[in-house]
């Protein structure tokens, strides 16, 4: 079996529906991911199992036909080289300019869709697929017109192109903040007006005045290189940015407020959230000094366009130049628009033919990658790990999935499983590991088989609290060397009754344990049992008395009905006591091998097990 089975089943499948319970679950999180500037897919794959017998459904070739290929819908304008690379993997309906009915009917037909800005990807659109909806490509950076959550529950991954426009709406700003500055679009107007008003266009300098940038990501940060470039002092209120990143350009990191008091120019990189949502009001600007001037090529939402516009009668605000707005196209009586002290283009941040086509592309590899089944490094709702991180974890993914296949296999029908505890052993300090992504597998790993849940890695969390599992990690640190990330991988459902006995620790709670020997997942411990089994094909516990023959039965019985033994393990407690054998087998047997195993003399209980 290979480890290096591509993602397909994390991104495939039916959503899974919402199960309220009466208890609620309790997640531990470990800390979130930093942002990160890795451009392209993470290339690490992960293996999975499916949860019934019989044909796996894969996303890059389930829905889309006999030709076996997925079918993308391109709603917006995309450069030709993004179009191109789609094509080559996949059919592309494009349909530009849908009314929301339009895209709901054309959903349910496709396996990703690629959007701009402008369409608006709401609850009722992945409804609306029904499932089948596996990718959502956002072209550019901004995800606001996408409900993350609604596509969360219904398992699709949402990517974005957050590098290739990065330049150019940083470009974007600075030339903003001197055609403000300088009057350029005014003195442009009036001259083609046929007046010449030098006096009138007087306008102020760059050098030495403060620039404050809110919000200090990859866009902001840009425009900040380039503002000290023109001699500029630059502050920034980031709550999130590393100071060490902000102090390597030469900016200092203060507060909002010190922010919008000292600033003679604000220019707003800020993403549109709930908390950012016409963030800058009345009161915001009543802070400013008076005469300041902002620039906003981020989105329109974080202003609020009717205190924009008082401020400017008033004098607080002295120029505004303006690319987004809260109504794309704005009205067009607009009185900020046509405000003589406001500049204003049509939302061309990221409008230069390099970015176009560097967007394009970028999404369409992010697409491609998330539809073959791997885990774009651009994807804003799913775990993030750098890709060196991620290949090195790749088979203790695989690890994870299975150990909890099997842990819920283990458990006599009718027990509700609320509990689990996933501990992992490791040389390496816990802010170092990462664990997030093993947790959904796990979690993949028990809810799939017992449930008509689909579970990915973008939703299992939300799967998990949806069916009131509480899930709780815990760390042993061990001495060694931390070249190894993970030693071993124990999985423990507690307050379960057990169909194999034997799997039983003395705490009571159903326990497996696995290790990654040589890049393939071996099972360790079955309740208080050494065993040494590779996870592959299925799996035969027997609990025996430990005496001479009952391996040779067992197999005899296994080679007379052609299954082939692929690895066998005993574990015993002591000579003559209980032992458990773990046999490795390639094929399912029948009901008949199943009870000659069972009146094996000397054979206290056996299970057979899908792995």
């Amino acid at each position: 079996m290979a480890l290096a089975t591509p993602l397909r089943h994390l991104l495939a499948g039916q959503p899974a529906a919402p199960e309220p319970t009466g208890t609620t679950a309790s997640l531990t999180t470990q800390r979130a991911f930093p942002p990160h500037n890795h451009r392209g897919r993470l290339r690490a794959r992960f293996a999975a199992s499916p949860a019934s017998p019989g044909p796996t459904r894969d996303v890059a070739t389930a829905a889309a036909g006999a030709a076996g290929r997925p079918t993308v819908l391109v709603t917006e304008k995309l450069g030709a080289a993004g179009l191109e690379l789609l094509r080559s993997f996949a059919n592309v309906d494009c349909a530009y300019e849908l009314t929301a009915e339009e895209l709901r009917a054309k959903v349910s037909l496709v396996d990703a869709l690629v959007v701009r800005s402008a369409t608006r990807v709401s609850r009722e659109v992945f409804e609306a697929a029904r499932g089948r909806l596996r990718v959502v490509g956002r072209a550019g950076v901004g995800i606001d017109n996408v409900d993350l959550q609604a596509a969360t529950e219904a398992g699709c991954l949402v990517v974005n192109a957050p590098t290739a426009n990065t330049v150019a709406a940083a470009e974007h700003a600075v030339a903003l903040l001197a055609a403000m500055a300088r009057n350029v679009a005014q003195a442009d107007a009036s001259l083609k007006a046929g007046k010449w008003q030098r006096s009138k266009f007087v306008g102020v300098s760059l050098v030495g005045k403060t620039l404050a940038i809110m919000g200090f990501g990859k866009v902001g940060s840009e425009v900040a290189r380039r503002a000290k470039g023109l001699g500029m002092d630059v502050i920034a209120h980031d709550p999130y940015a590393p100071v060490d990143r902000a102090r390597a350009i030469g900016v200092d990191l203060v507060s909002f407020d010190e922010a919008i008091s000292t600033a003679d120019f604000i220019s707003l990189h800020m993403p549109l959230t709930p908390s950012t949502t016409k963030l800058f009001d009345d009161e915001t600007f009543a802070k400013m000094t008076k005469g300041v001037r902002i620039i906003n090529v981020a989105r329109g939402g974080v202003v609020d366009e009717e205190a924009l516009l008082r401020a400017l009668d008033n004098g607080t605000v002295a120029q505004a130049a303006l690319d987004v707005f809260f109504e794309e196209p704005p009205p067009k009586d607009s009185k900020l628009v046509h405000h003589e002290n406001v500049t204003v283009t049509p939302h061309l941040g990221a409008s230069t033919t390099e970015a176009q086509e560097g967007v394009a592309i970028e999404i369409a590899e992010a697409v491609i990658g998330a539809l073959k089944g791997d885990l774009a490094a651009t994807a804003v709702n799913a775990p993030m790990v750098l890709a060196e991180v991620l290949s090195e974890l790749s088979p203790y993914i695989v690890l994870a999935e299975k150990l909890g296949r099997l842990a819920v296999q283990l458990v006599a029908g009718g027990s509700g499983i609320k509990g689990v505890k996933v501990v992992y052993s490791s040389a390496r300090d816990p802010d170092d590991l990462d664990t997030r992504i093993l947790r959904a597998m796990v979690t993949k790993g028990i809810v799939e088989p017992i449930s008509s849940a689909f579970v990915n890695i973008v939703n299992a969390d939300y799967v998990a609290k949806q069916r009131g599992l509480r899930v709780v990690e815990e760390r042993i640190l061990l001495d060694g060397s931390p070249e190894v990330p993970i030693s071993s991988i124990q999985v423990q459902l507690a307050n379960v009754e057990s169909k194999f006995a034997g799997a039983l620790s003395d705490e009571g709670d159903i326990r497996v344990e696995g290790k990654v020997k040589d890049g393939t997942p071996h099972l360790t411990l079955v309740g208080p049992f050494s065993v040494d089994v590779s996870l592959e094909g299925n799996l035969i516990l027997c609990r025996q008395v430990d005496q001479p023959g009952i391996i040779g039965k067992v197999g005899s019985i296994l080679g007379k009905m052609n299954l082939n033994v692929n690895f066998m393990s005993v574990g015993r407690i002591a000579p003559g006591k209980q032992a458990i054998m773990a046999i490795g087998i390639d094929e399912e047997p029948d009901k008949e091998a199943l009870k000659l195993i069972g009146e094996t003399p000397s054979v206290q209980e056996f299970v057979f097990l899908k792995l």
